[in-house]
Protein backbone atom coordinates (compact mmCIF):
# COMPACT_ATOMS: atom_id res chain seq x y z
CA UNK A 1 0.00 0.00 0.00
CA UNK A 2 3.08 2.40 0.51
CA UNK A 3 3.75 2.41 -3.33
CA UNK A 4 0.22 4.19 -4.23
CA UNK A 5 -0.16 7.78 -4.67
CA UNK A 6 -2.98 8.96 -2.76
CA UNK A 7 -4.43 10.74 -5.52
CA UNK A 8 -6.35 8.54 -7.32
CA UNK A 9 -4.58 5.80 -5.92
CA UNK A 10 -1.60 5.56 -9.19
CA UNK A 11 0.99 2.70 -8.65
CA UNK A 12 4.56 4.71 -8.79
CA UNK A 13 5.77 3.80 -12.41
CA UNK A 14 8.91 1.66 -12.87
CA UNK A 15 10.32 -0.12 -15.54
CA UNK A 16 7.47 -2.62 -15.55
CA UNK A 17 4.32 -0.46 -16.09
CA UNK A 18 5.34 2.85 -18.11
CA UNK A 19 2.84 2.58 -20.04
CA UNK A 20 -0.26 2.18 -17.55
CA UNK A 21 1.06 5.41 -15.08
CA UNK A 22 1.19 7.34 -18.51
CA UNK A 23 -2.18 6.48 -19.31
CA UNK A 24 -3.05 7.31 -15.40
CA UNK A 25 -0.52 10.33 -14.91
CA UNK A 26 -1.75 12.28 -18.28
CA UNK A 27 -5.59 11.84 -17.46
CA UNK A 28 -4.61 12.99 -13.26
CA UNK A 29 -2.59 16.21 -14.72
CA UNK A 30 -5.32 16.96 -17.63
CA UNK A 31 -7.96 16.49 -14.32
CA UNK A 32 -6.06 19.18 -12.51
CA UNK A 33 -5.15 21.32 -15.65
CA UNK A 34 -1.20 20.73 -15.24
CA UNK A 35 -1.33 18.65 -18.88
CA UNK A 36 -0.80 21.95 -20.71
CA UNK A 37 2.74 22.78 -18.98
CA UNK A 38 4.33 18.81 -19.43
CA UNK A 39 3.20 18.57 -23.43
CA UNK A 40 4.50 22.24 -23.64
CA UNK A 41 1.18 23.81 -25.08
CA UNK A 42 1.28 26.45 -22.06
CA UNK A 43 4.46 28.52 -23.02
CA UNK A 44 6.34 30.90 -20.90
CA UNK A 45 4.31 34.41 -20.53
CA UNK A 46 7.58 36.80 -21.31
CA UNK A 47 8.88 37.97 -18.07
CA UNK A 48 8.65 41.41 -18.58
CA UNK A 49 4.77 41.57 -19.89
CA UNK A 50 3.46 39.88 -17.19
CA UNK A 51 4.45 38.68 -13.98
CA UNK A 52 0.80 37.67 -13.06
CA UNK A 53 0.96 35.04 -15.51
CA UNK A 54 4.84 33.96 -15.20
CA UNK A 55 4.21 33.44 -11.49
CA UNK A 56 0.70 31.23 -12.03
CA UNK A 57 2.94 29.42 -14.72
CA UNK A 58 5.62 28.45 -12.56
CA UNK A 59 2.95 27.43 -9.88
CA UNK A 60 1.76 24.66 -12.29
CA UNK A 61 5.21 24.10 -13.69
CA UNK A 62 6.24 23.53 -10.00
CA UNK A 63 3.09 21.20 -9.35
CA UNK A 64 3.43 19.43 -12.50
CA UNK A 65 7.38 18.60 -11.14
CA UNK A 66 6.41 17.43 -8.16
CA UNK A 67 3.86 15.07 -9.21
CA UNK A 68 5.85 13.52 -11.91
CA UNK A 69 8.90 12.74 -9.79
CA UNK A 70 6.44 11.56 -6.73
CA UNK A 71 4.89 9.49 -9.12
CA UNK A 72 7.79 7.24 -10.27
CA UNK A 73 10.00 5.33 -8.36
CA UNK A 74 13.10 6.66 -6.06
CA UNK A 75 15.56 5.21 -8.76
CA UNK A 76 14.17 6.68 -11.42
CA UNK A 77 14.04 10.35 -10.17
CA UNK A 78 17.83 10.97 -10.87
CA UNK A 79 16.90 10.88 -14.61
CA UNK A 80 14.37 13.73 -14.31
CA UNK A 81 16.90 15.50 -11.46
CA UNK A 82 18.43 18.25 -14.04
CA UNK A 83 14.82 18.93 -15.70
CA UNK A 84 13.67 22.39 -14.78
CA UNK A 85 10.17 21.74 -16.73
CA UNK A 86 8.18 19.38 -16.46
CA UNK A 87 8.58 18.61 -20.64
CA UNK A 88 12.21 18.13 -20.22
CA UNK A 89 11.33 15.78 -17.19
Amino acid sequence: MSDLLSAGGMRRSNSHNYGDWQTCIKSYLMGQDLWEVVASTEKTPPPKENTEALRKWRIKTGKAMFVLKMTIEEDLVEHMRDAETPNEA
